[in-house]
């Protein structure tokens, strides 16, 4: 499929009011790859949805694709949304209940009518053929699991063939197993059909792992916007991605795969990592890794043989306690990346942390991203 199309732009200035919730957003948005909406429940991120397709009667502002507007009040622009080229799907799928697989692929197929662009040469048989829909063509939606509505519902917004996706949290109703099995689908479907996509979710590893940007909302207003790594590492939104389970991207180069102990080694800056065999990257290539705070502890010496085989040396350079509850969190800089670890008020007073002080971070676990780095 071709790539994005550059220069591409997504302008949102967009102002909702209902009851007691406001939403006002300003935000340019590069129409390429995959951006997060992420936030907590309330922050305004379906509202911001909603506005995009053009459901919310509400909004009042300007939205235009690539100088292409489809809100503009003091014009009176308002594009129904039949007419704004966007896909989207829905937490629960949406399919409907009264066609097969197959069916639903066929209305959105039949209805499409694609302006020049990446999506105008989708295929069904592309489609078909990249979320492995053909086992699942002749069932209903009441047979599917939710991970294979995720996956038709998916197809049918691609048939679509729209200028722009939206993902409504796609994976929040799904259990750890149906997640893990939707996720290399979603990693494979931006580098395969290149539509910009909004990603709409809550969950910090959904975002680290998918998002080439992130918007952050919290009660309806723009928290902060950039880099996937750059946003998640700025102190000033500690308070609201610990509610998320805070958490670091890193970016490191495989140097060496081990089929023995079916390992990959990787380096970080000089310093090495390994995680389970990553068999379909090749030495050279890069990878995204998610390690939560919950899962890095804190030495002051590098500590002796230990089960714990990913240990990098840093310096750190924030320490916030809170005293209302028995935690602080730690930032430590480890060069071109820093790395959050959630530790105990009581174990930063015992191992006499000082910003400025060498400290060793123990990583207990983390998240692979299986796609190779952009």
């Amino acid at each position: 499929m071709s790539p994005d199309r550059e220069g591409t732009t997504l302008e949102v200035d967009v102002q909702v009011a209902f009851g007691a919730f406001d939403l006002q957003v300003e935000q340019a948005i590069p129409a390429a790859g995959v951006t997060a909406v992420f936030g907590p429940s309330g922050s305004g991120k379906t509202t911001l949805l909603r506005s995009l397709l053009g459901f919310e009667a509400e909004s009042r502002g300007r939205i235009a694709l690539n100088g292409d507007v489809w809100l503009d009040s003091e014009a009176g622009v308002d594009v129904p949304p039949h007419r704004r080229p966007v896909g989207c799907t829905f937490q629960d799928g949406r399919l409907f209940p009264h066609l097969d697989v197959a069916g639903n692929l066929g209305y959105a197929d039949r209805r499409s009518t694609p302006e020049p662009g990446v999506a105008a040469s989708i295929t069904r048989d592309d489609v078909v053929d990249a979320l492995d829909l053909g086992p699942l063509l002749d069932r209903r939606p009441h047979t599917l699991s939710g991970g294979e509505r995720q996956r038709a519902a998916l197809g049918r917004a691609l048939l679509s063939r729209p200028r722009l996706l939206l993902l409504d949290e796609p994976l929040s109703a799904l259990d750890r197993r149906r997640k893990a099995e939707i996720m290399p689908y979603l990693l494979a479907l931006h580098p395969r059909f290149g539509i910009p996509t909004l990603y709409v979710s809550h969950a910090v590893d959904e975002v680290a792992l998918l998002a080439d940007r992130v918007l952050v909302l919290a009660d309806g207003r723009a928290q902060a916007f950039g880099g996937t790594v750059e946003v998640l590492e700025q102190l000033d939104l500690a308070p609201l991605t610990e509610r998320f389970q805070a958490a670091a991207v890193l970016e490191a180069r495989i140097s060496a795969h081990d089929d023995e102990y079916r390992l990959t080694w990787l380096d970080l800056d000089g310093q090495r990592l390994s995680v389970p065999l990553i068999e379909h990257l090749a030495v050279g290539e890069s990878a995204r890794l998610l390690v939560r705070s919950r899962d890095v502890s804190l030495a002051t010496e590098r500590p002796s043989p230990t089960s714990i085989r990913n240990v990098l040396s840093g310096v750190l350079v924030a320490l916030h306690q809170d005293e209302a509850t028995a935690f602080a969190e730690a930032t430590v800089d480890l060069g071109s990346h820093r790395l959050r670890a959630r530790i105990t008020r009581a174990s930063a007073a015992e191992l006499g942390l000082a910003v400025g002080s060498p400290v060793f971070a123990l990583l207990k676990s983390v998240s692979l991203d299986t796609r190779a780095g952009r």
